[in-house]
């Protein structure tokens, strides 16, 4: 199964558009993912919905941060994705009236949702402008030596 890289993606489109002067086109950004702008439309929607971009159409247009990234947290934008799944591994429903197939699922079930809701609860504690600025301890320490 391959990984869901979106909330990783978007983290990184938004700290370059808080770095960049003016509107971001979604060709830009596409051409930065290396996928297809209706693809980043499509992806970018949800943000805005929430409130977090706003979007211009036209010669000029595009996509801007609609707040400051210290105002958005890692959990804000995997909601805003849609909460895609968390775990690649789940429990087995091959055949619902085993017993230990029930006993497997309620043991590991309950543990992948335990884990859900602390991974979720730190996503909230994690603004994305601490990212932005972790990037920028990093590339002061890159260039300074």
């Amino acid at each position: 199964m391959r990984a869901d890289s979106r909330l990783s993606r978007m983290l990184h489109v938004l700290i370059h558009m808080d770095r960049h002067d003016g509107p971001v086109t979604s060709e830009l950004i596409a051409r930065m993912l290396n996928t297809n702008p209706v693809v980043v439309r499509r992806t970018m929607a949800g943000l805005r919905e929430r409130g977090y971009l706003t979007s211009v159409k036209g010669h000029g247009g595009g996509w801007a941060l609609a707040r400051s990234l210290d105002e958005i947290t890692l959990r804000d934008v995997y909601e805003a994705l849609g909460e895609p799944t968390v775990f690649a591994i789940g429990v087995a429903d091959d055949d619902p009236k085993c017993l230990v197939e029930q006993a497997v699922n309620a043991a590991v079930g309950e543990a992948l949702r335990e884990a859900e809701q602390r991974l979720l609860s730190r996503f909230g504690e994690i603004s994305i402008g601490e990212l932005a600025r972790d990037f920028d301890r990093r590339m002061a320490e890159c260039t300074a030596g």
